[in-house]
């Protein structure tokens, strides 16, 4: 099958499965091996040590493997399951008989855990175990949900790539679990759908059955929604249709909406359709980082200014208003930015829109790599876009439980990447991404191949009418502005007509040009999908140029932390100062960028991975008194000196200190 699916009837485009599109070199297939070699195997380390994770030990405890009381927060179900999926990923790129085999074992274990009636979440059937009272859905933030999503969608994918059906029944159960509360106990149901991975997971499973309950029961997810008085923390105090500002905790909002537009590419309900266009406009427009980071508020409360206290709904980890968008104390958890490109990549098949690989290809070369460290073993919660040092109040940790108060952390200017986190839905959840990204290099539409992003892909694809093409992809993307593919092989239909190619003119880029063969392509404009057709031979080579100038950009005028600030950017790549490449003596604040100055990329190394960073001259301004709100400007001459500037993802990886993407503009 040349395609994962042979639903998605009102999309434009199907997305591309292990067998038809990989990472095979370059940028993006170091980062798989990566994944392959340390993150999936690291975390499968710290879950399946009880001295560690509770992960593993939970599912035990609740078989009667072993006795014990659960432990970790009520989510762990589906961070485990997350893993799970990350390594049935690395099982259809890599296969691993040993491998295989494990993920058996641990699918016949999870699915003698769940009861009959399909539910399973460990909390409450260890405690019933354990004869103490335990009631299913009593706390919407037990995550139940959330877990049943989860584990619907792994036992999707550990049937697709084996063919085992251990977890895919279970997953069955689950839904009917689900459809159960969906029709009996909708209250239940609403007040629980919290971080709504259901929403996918049931379209997953009609995808790989064909079973059309599962899409009427994505169906009674959001009449259930929309039948209950919620908050904008979970995006359910308005009708899914009516909503026209994205609100409230960021992950739930990106998964509900992915989750929608899931349902769009079945049913082709064009209102809901544009209701997720609006709202993703907003978010892109007024509420996205241009580090692709999603969610900007800690805490707070919404809507802002409402004269009914006692009735305003909390928010954490959240949307704040347009434009909204401070530095130092920016969210951005890794599990927001994920579900934007899982958001976004739906919208993507949905319309074909290159604008959507635009902001998939932001998050995922800044936000998302900026959440691993580069040895690819240790993880970021939240995606500051400054870091400063002597921070006199305590931010959210990447330890820290995402729900609760917590004690001080150490000083700010020590948060640093960590291996293992007491609320480790991220880890999981960025291993998954990046195991299943070769899914999304490219798709297959009834037009022809679209390459959405670059980086060293390998693609082989049959339309249905028996037209192949397959392409190797050579360049040094990021890096290098030459993105070449040679044709590996080609089958043109009866009359000598290739499958057309269409290649992603990104939204950052001027002036990029095309050839094949060495012949130019006329190429159209950013943002859009340059279309090839001709008779492809095995051999033809594909150039496209991207020049990468660096950019100098400035913030819209209402976000005011950004005020007088600028941020550099080369290509896709964000980048930041680190206090590692400051002269001794020189602090964060003091470096400024001089308006016209020169910028020059070079190579090197950061903690061992090659990048290309940025040198340039910085103003240094004059130092103030630390301990005063307000000081006068020192009336010295402004000194300068060499500055280089890195990849914002590459910060963190050499030691504690100050970051900053945003710097002073001097005129």
């Amino acid at each position: 099958m040349t395609a994962t699916t042979a639903t998605r009837a009102h999309a434009r485009l199907r997305p591309l499965g292990a067998a038809n599109a990989r990472w095979a070199s370059g940028f993006w297939g170091d980062v798989h091996d990566r994944t392959r070699d340390v993150t999936i195997p690291q975390i499968w380390s710290s879950l399946s040590d009880p001295a560690v994770s509770p992960g593993l030990a939970n599912f035990r405890i609740a078989a009667g493997l072993d006795a014990g009381e659960h432990s970790g927060p009520p989510f762990m179900d589906g961070d485990f399951y997350k893993w799970l999926e990350a390594a049935i990923a690395r099982l259809e790129t890599d296969p691993d008989p040993e491998l295989a085999e494990r993920l058996e074992q641990i699918a016949q274990l999870i699915a003698s855990v769940q009861r009959p009636d399909g539910y399973l979440h460990t909390p409450t059937i260890i405690s019933t175990r354990n004869h103490e009272d335990a009631i299913a859905l009593a706390d919407r933030f037990n995550f139940e949900t959330y877990n049943l999503g989860h584990l619907i969608t792994a036992g999707v994918r550990h049937y697709e790539v084996t063919g085992s059906t251990t977890l895919l029944d279970a997953a069955r159960k689950a839904a009917s679990f689900l459809e159960d509360l969906a029709t009996n106990k909708p209250l239940e149901l609403a007040r629980s759908a919290i971080c709504p991975s259901h929403y996918m997971a049931v379209i997953d499973l009609y995808r790989a059955t064909g079973d059309e309950q599962y899409l009427r029961l994505s169906e009674a997810f959001i009449r259930v929604r929309d039948d209950f008085e919620g908050g904008d923390d979970n995006q359910d105090r308005v009708p899914v249709r009516e909503q026209t500002v994205v609100a409230g905790h960021a992950v739930r909002a990106n998964y509900l909406y992915a989750g929608l537009a899931d349902l769009v590419a079945e049913t082709g309900d064009t209102e809901l359709e544009a209701v997720l266009e609006l709202l993703w406009r907003d978010v892109v427009d007024t509420k996205l980082y241009i580090t692709g980071g999603a969610g900007a508020l800690y805490d707070g409360a919404s809507p802002d200014g409402s004269p009914w206290q006692g009735d305003i709904s909390r928010v954490h980890q959240a949307y704040g208003r347009a434009f909204q968008l401070p530095h130092t104390t920016a969210h951005n958890e890794s599990c927001a930015n994920i579900g934007l490109i899982l958001w976004g990549e739906r919208m993507l098949a949905l319309t074909g829109d290159a604008a959507y690989a635009d902001v998939i290809e932001q998050v995922a070369f800044n936000s998302l790599l900026s959440s691993i460290s580069l040895a690819g073993s240790e993880y970021f919660y939240t995606n500051p876009l400054r870091q400063v040092r002597d921070l006199p109040y305590p931010l959210r940790r990447p330890g820290d439980t995402a729900m609760h108060p917590v004690p001080s952390p150490p000083p700010s200017d020590e948060r640093l990447r960590e291996p293992y986190l007491s609320c480790f839905c991220c880890p999981p959840n960025i291993a998954r991404t990046l195991a299943r990204f070769h899914e999304r290099a490219a798709s297959l539409g009834a037009d022809g191949l679209y390459v959405h992003l670059y980086g060293g892909s390998a693609l082989d694809v049959t339309a249905e009418d028996g037209r192949r093409l397959a392409l190797s992809e050579d360049g040094g993307y990021p890096w290098g502005e030459t993105v070449a593919f040679t044709v590996t092989a080609a089958v043109q239909d009866a009359g000598g007509q290739g499958l057309p190619l269409h290649l992603r003119i990104p939204g950052w880029v001027s002036g990029a040009t095309l050839t094949v063969n060495g012949e130019d392509v006329p190429v159209t404009g950013p943002g859009t999908y340059t279309r090839v057709e001709r008779e492809w031979q095995e051999g033809d080579v594909i150039a496209l140029i991207l020049p990468m100038p660096v950019r100098v950009l400035r913030a819209h005028r209402l976000a005011e932390e950004a005020t007088n600030q600028v941020a550099v950017r080369r290509g896709p790549v964000v980048y930041c100062v680190e206090s590692a490449d400051l002269p001794e003596g020189v602090v964060l604040e003091q470096v400024a960028l001089r308006r016209g100055a020169a910028f020059t990329p070079v190579e090197t190394e950061v903690a061992g991975q090659r990048v290309v960073a940025i040198d340039t001259e910085a103003v240094i301004l004059p130092r103030s008194d630390e301990d005063a709100l307000y000081d006068d400007v020192a009336d010295v001459p402004l000194t300068t000196t060499p500055v280089r500037l890195v990849p914002y993802f590459a910060w963190g990886n050499r030691g504690a200190g100050e970051m900053s993407v945003w710097l002073p503009l001097v005129w």
